[in-house]
């Protein structure tokens, strides 16, 4: 029986996380660049997750990433959350989420946002299954695109 376990992600997860990135966000992934840019920021203001799946029967693979910005105030911000296709409805983008969200409250947060492109219904529902209200619309957020994002909250 294989799981899926959590872990701080390590620059050795690059490769696997841009290619998760690209399959999932082929019109705006980030770039390799970007991600760099995020672990250059202070772990304080910063964190990371990778899901691998582990067990008996398979070798070790990243299956999906998160990250969160926390602002030194009482508010954090979910800036990524993926999961293969392959497991998606196995819970673990709600094992990534709620790690960050208990992350959050470790750090005295009182809320956390995030943007969810307003074509993803999946993402949009993991939220709000999860406490996150929708309070507003960015426009044309998601280039090339020009997809809006919903923008979502949740009280912790």
């Amino acid at each position: 029986m294989s799981q899926a376990v959590l872990r701080d992600m390590t620059a050795d997860d690059m490769p696997a996380v841009m290619a998760l990135e690209q399959e999932l966000f082929p019109e705006d992934a980030w770039t390799p660049e970007m991600f760099a840019s995020e672990f250059a920021e202070s772990p304080s203001r910063r964190r990371y997750l990778v899901a691998e799946i582990t067990g008996q029967d398979q070798r070790p693979g990243l299956i999906g990433y998160a990250g969160m910005l926390f602002t030194g105030g009482s508010e954090a911000d979910v800036l990524t959350l993926a999961v293969h296709p392959v497991h998606w409805g196995n819970g673990v983008g709600t094992a990534l989420l709620l790690a960050l969200i208990d992350e959050a409250v470790q750090r005295d947060c009182t809320e956390v946002f995030l943007e969810v492109r307003k074509d993803n219904p999946r993402a949009r529902d993991l939220y709000r299954r999860h406490g996150f209200a929708e309070i507003g619309v960015r426009r044309g957020y998601y280039q090339p695109a020009g997809v809006d994002a919903i923008v979502m909250r949740k009280d912790l």
